[in-house]
């Protein structure tokens, strides 16, 4: 596996035991459907929130939660609606993100609650002819 890789999922596995200990239940994690998936789906007191993690052991490119795009957060919603449509769920909806940075042995998150929101996202943007 590549490097890349161990640190994806390295962090994923740092964000859930970060959200365990805030007292979150993890419901999914790694949900696909079709090309897209959820990093964590977790819920807590009549919350479901869907959860993008983003790692980086360097800092040369930017900081982790600056590659959630547009396209990503509009993949988040559909497939948060999807979840709720399959499994019958009635809870409210958020969307959060969470960067872990990784430096050696040490890492620190940053959790962003209500990181972005479906309201005023254009779902299905209309493509230039």
């Amino acid at each position: 596996m590549a490097l890349h890789n161990d640190t994806g999922n390295l962090g994923e596995q740092l964000a859930r035991q970060y959200l365990e200990e805030k007292g979150f239940a993890i419901v999914e994690t790694n949900w696909r459907r079709g090309k897209y998936e959820v990093d964590i789906i977790a819920y807590m007191e009549g919350l479901i929130v869907f959860v993008e993690v983003k790692t980086r052991s360097r800092q040369d490119y930017g900081e982790p939660e600056e590659f959630v795009t547009i396209e990503k957060q509009r993949a988040y919603v559909r497939m948060a609606d999807k979840y709720v449509v399959e499994h019958r769920r009635e809870e409210e909806v958020r969307f959060d993100i969470i960067a872990v940075e990784i430096e050696g042995i040490d890492y620190h998150i940053t959790h962003y609650e209500d990181a972005f929101s479906a309201v005023g996202l254009s779902l299905y943007p209309r493509r230039p002819r």
